[in-house]
C-alpha cells in the first residue's frame, strides 16, 4: 500500500526520499519496526481486554503442579501476532504481489480457525474446543486453495512442479514424474499435508512460556533470508538455486512475523502474561508451511522447523507405542514420561526456562544448517 503511495509521490512530485520505498530492504526494516511496535503497544491493550473479558487459559491437570499456577492467564494472544504481522504486510508489501496476498490469506484463514477453537474453549467452556474434523477441514481447505493457486496460476507455471533437494546441487524433485498432466494430483495432496502437518506441529509445541514464539521468530528470520535470495536473479545465479521473480516480497512478511513474535515474547516470556493459543500457533505454523511451498523448500521444513518436527514425532512415537503395547500386553507403555517431548523434560525435573532456552539453541543450530544448504551442496 505504501509502496504504491510513495511511488506515486516520487513520479508525480519528485517527493524527496520517496524512491527509497522501492527497495525491499527499506520496506523490510520498516515492517519489522512497525510490527514490533504494534505488538508492544497494542499488545498491552489486547491483554488487558482479554483479561477483562475473562478469556483465560484452562490448564490440563495431568501436566504438573508448576503449570497450575498458569491457570487464569489470558489466552488467545495470537491475535497480537496476527495484527502485528498482517498490518505491516498490508502496508509494505506491493499490492500486485501474488506472494503477498497468498501468505496473507493463509495466516489469516488459519488464525481464524484457531480463534474459533480458542473461543469454544474459553468462552463456551468446552475444553475439547473445535471438533477435530472441522479443524482438519479448515486446514485442508487452506492447503487446497494455496496448492491450487501455486500450481495453476500463470505466474508460477515455470517452476510449479519443482522442489529443492537440500545438500544436492542442480537437483530438484519434479512432481511431474508421472507426466505433466498428472503433476497436480501429487502436488495438491503434498500442499495439504504440509499446511496441516506444520500448523499442527506448531500447535503441539505451544506448551511452555515463550517456546513457540521464540522458535517462530528464528524460523521467520531463516525464511526471510531464503525469500530475499530467491527473489534476486544475481543471488540465485551465484548460489545456483531456483529464481522466483517477486518472491522477495515475502521477506517483508517474514520480517513482520519476526517483529510480531519478538514483541509478543515481551509478554509471553516466563512467567507469561498471555498465551498465544491456537489463534497464534495455527496461524504461525500455516505461514511456515506456506513459505516452504512458495519458496520450493518443502524438504527443508524439517530443518528450519526442526523443533516443531521433533515435537510431532515424539507424540506419534508415544501414541503408537502405547497402542501397540496395550494391544499386545494388555497394558499401554510409554517411551517418554509425557508427550510432546518438552513435557518429558519437565517430568525429568528441568526448569521451564532451561527447556525453552535449550530448544531455542537447537532451533538456531537447525537454522544455521538450513542456511548452509545454500552453499554446501
Amino acid at each position: 500500500m505504501l509502496y504504491e503511495l510513495f511511488d506515486w509521490l516520487e513520479k508525480t512530485y519528485q517527493f524527496p526520499g520517496a524512491s527509497a520505498m522501492a527497495f525491499i530492504s527499506t520496506r523490510t526494516g520498516l515492517a519489522a519496526v512497525t510490527s514490533l511496535l504494534i505488538s508492544l503497544f497494542i499488545g498491552k491493550k489486547i491483554i488487558r481486554w482479554l483479561s477483562n473479558m475473562q478469556l483465560k487459559e484452562v490448564v490440563r491437570e495431568d501436566i504438573g503442579l508448576d503449570h497450575q499456577t498458569k491457570q487464569g492467564t489470558p489466552t488467545m494472544g495470537g491475535v497480537i501476532i496476527l495484527l502485528a504481522t498482517l498490518i505491516p504486510t498490508l502496508l509494505f508489501v506491493r499490492m500486485d504481489s501474488i506472494y503477498g496476498w497468498l501468505i496473507f490469506f493463509v495466516m489469516l484463514a488459519l488464525g481464524l480457525v484457531g480463534f474459533i477453537d480458542d473461543y469454544i474453549k474459553v468462552v463456551k467452556k468446552d475444553k475439547s474446543g473445535l471438533a477435530g474434523r472441522f479443524k482438519i477441514a479448515g486446514q485442508v481447505s487452506v492447503g487446497l486453495i494455496l496448492g491450487a493457486v501455486l500450481y495453476f496460476h500463470p505466474d508460477f507455471e515455470l517452476v510449479n512442479t519443482l522442489s529443492t533437494v537440500p545438500f544436492a546441487k542442480d537437483l530438484n524433485i519434479d512432481y511431474a514424474f508421472f507426466g505433466e498432466q498428472w503433476a497436480w494430483v501429487i502436488y495438491l495432496p503434498v500442499a495439504v499435508f504440509i499446511i496441516t502437518a506444520v500448523s499442527n506441529a506448531t500447535n503441539l509445541t505451544d506448551g511452555l512460556d515463550g517456546l513457540a514464539a521464540g522458535i517462530s521468530g528464528i524460523c521467520g528470520l531463516v525464511f526471510a533470508i531464503f525469500a530475499y535470495v530467491s527473489g534476486r536473479v544475481d543471488f540465485t545465479g551465484f548460489l545456483d538455486i531456483i529464481y522466483l521473480p517477486g518472491a522477495g516480497e515475502l521477506t517483508i512478511f517474514c520480517a513482520a512475523l519476526v517483529g510480531g513474535c519478538m514483541g509478543f515474547l515481551w509478554y509471553n516470556t516466563n512467567p507469561a502474561s498471555v498465551f498465544m493459543g491456537d489463534t497464534g500457533s495455527l496461524a504461525l505454523g500455516g505461514a511456515f508451511g506456506a513459505l516452504g511451498l512458495m519458496l520450493h523448500k518443502e524438504l527443508l521444513l524439517p530443518f528450519v522447523c526442526g523443533v516443531f518436527f521433533f515435537e510431532t514425532v515424539s507424540v506419534i512415537m508415544q501414541t503408537t507405542y502405547f497402542r501397540y503395547t496395550k494391544k499386545k500386553y494388555g497394558e499401554g507403555r510409554r517411551i517418554f514420561l509425557m508427550a510432546p517431548i518438552h513435557h518429558h523434560f519437565e517430568k525429568k525435573g528441568w526448569s521451564e526456562q532451561k527447556i525453552v532456552v535449550r530448544f531455542w539453541i537447537i532451533t538456531v543450530l537447525m537454522a544455521l544448517i538450513s542456511l548452509l544448504t545454500l552453499k554446501f551442496r
